[in-house]
């Protein structure tokens, strides 16, 4: 199935550089389509690679900092004593090792924050992934139903254009009026208006398939899963735990107890290891010195040398003026509200599934209905045509027929589109689309 639905995108990719071309066009292919096309999944799949970036980010808190250091130096002259310091070309070198090792328990805090991130971007684009489904199959159903229309419609004129040559042939041989020709073309002209708003709609619901699967818009859509079949599907009532919503939610109250771990780490003390080494050089002392005879005598010394130090810092916080309590007592108000939402939304997805569920059942009974319509509009058309034929039925006795048989036609193909579309829907509000 794989190889099929990368052999179908191929095509498409080709199409789509040409106008006025055919493409055929299942149901699951179309969903694969619709998938590699869509920006938002796109763009929530390089969310998930920003989580990623941001859990190795903030591993690297547990390791140590080393960082280099240099500097020249060019100043004027320093009288020290009766001696002149030269820094005119001093330069330094060095570099710091800073290891931290107890930080509050932030550090631990952040990555486990990070960690639940990276999982929220998961269940974000699990939640994209099912609405993208969902708009696939209903811009997919919409079309077949539309499409379904244009033909019968097309087979209704043909009936109509037939009924109207038999009647003129009969009002010439004084077997049927003008009145009844005059009926019969009014009706061609309804089922004509039909017509075109059916073919205007199937085009508009063609553009939508092409956007979506990065087509032309000039291409022509053939769906191939037109016959379609219903069978009740066994409904356990749903899961509202099996939403990405609800997990989304769940992962983002373990994120503020976090938070309140990670603000109660400000109140803590904090203890690192610093270690470094500094090399300097070119600093010169210049003078002059009297010597034992009365002469002077001119010295310079050149200083260069390398120190290497090792700190061990403890920081304690004695008074912020209440700030770190009131931070942990903002963060368990955000638990509280995370808390507070799940429980709400999870309310409102149990009745979202319930009324999906419903959808579903009287779908199914609707498309029973609508099919028990269709067979009996069917044979009430038979009937009236055979006695339109024996002259036992008027004229509008017959268009009636068609008019109950096209509308039962039409109940029939919108009952059966609206199944499709509400089964998704069910899937989507349980959890359970993929």
């Amino acid at each position: 199935m794989r190889h099929t639905t990368l052999a179908t995108i191929a095509m498409l990719s080709a199409f789509a550089c040409a106008s006025a071309q055919t493409v055929t066009l299942s149901r699951d292919e179309f969903r694969q389509i619709a998938l590699e096309q869509s920006e938002d999944i796109k763009i929530q799949t390089n969310s998930i690679k920003q989580s990623e970036l941001d859990k190795g980010i903030a591993f690297t808190s547990y390791l140590p900092k080393i960082d280099a250091m240099g500097m020249g130096v060019y100043m004027s002259d320093i009288e020290m004593s009766g001696m002149d310091m030269v820094m005119q070309g001093t330069y330094l070198a060095g570099i710091t090792l800073t290891q931290p090792i107890y930080a509050g328990g932030k550090i631990i805090a952040g990555n486990r924050m990070a960690k639940i991130g990276q999982e929220i971007a998961d269940e974000q684009l699990r939640k994209t992934r099912a609405d993208v489904l969902a708009d696939a199959d209903n811009s997919y159903w919409t079309y077949i139903a539309v499409r379904q229309k244009v033909k019968m419609l097309g087979s209704i004129k043909s009936l109509i254009d037939t009924l109207y040559a038999q009647t003129g042939v009969a009002v010439e041989a004084g077997m049927a009026t003008e009145s009844d020709l005059l009926t019969i073309s009014s009706k061609r002209s309804e089922i004509e208006y039909q017509m075109q708003k059916a073919r205007n709609g199937a085009d508009l619901c063609r553009l939508s398939l092409c956007y979506t699967a990065g087509l032309d818009p000039e291409t022509e859509i053939i769906p191939t899963d037109t016959l379609i079949t219903v069978s009740p599907r066994p409904m356990d009532g749903g899961d509202a735990s099996l939403r990405p919503e609800i997990a989304m939610m769940e992962k983002q109250i373990e994120i503020n107890r976090q938070q309140i771990k990670s603000a109660r780490g400000d109140m803590l003390p904090m203890v690192g290891l610093t270690a470094g080494y500094t090399y300097f050089g070119n600093i010169k002392m210049e003078g002059t010195t009297m010597m034992p005879d009365g002469s002077s005598y001119n010295y310079s010394q050149e200083m260069k040398q390398g120190l290497g130090v090792a700190m061990l810092a403890v920081q304690i916080p004695i008074c912020h003026w209440g700030e770190g309590r009131k931070k942990v007592k903002k963060a368990k108000l955000d638990l509280l509200n995370s808390q507070l939402a799940l429980q709400k939304n999870t309310y409102l997805i149990n009745i979202e599934i319930r009324q999906a569920t419903q959808n579903l059942d009287d779908g199914c009974k609707m498309v029973d209905a609508a099919a028990t319509a269709m067979s009996e509009a069917d044979e009430n058309l038979r009937v009236t045509r055979n006695r339109y034929q024996s002259s036992m039925a008027t004229v509008s006795e017959m268009l009636d027929a068609q008019s109950q048989w096209q509308q039962s036609f039409s109940n029939l193909i919108e009952a059966q589109t609206q199944y499709k579309i509400y089964e998704t829907s069910y899937l989507k509000a349980t959890g359970r689309l993929e």
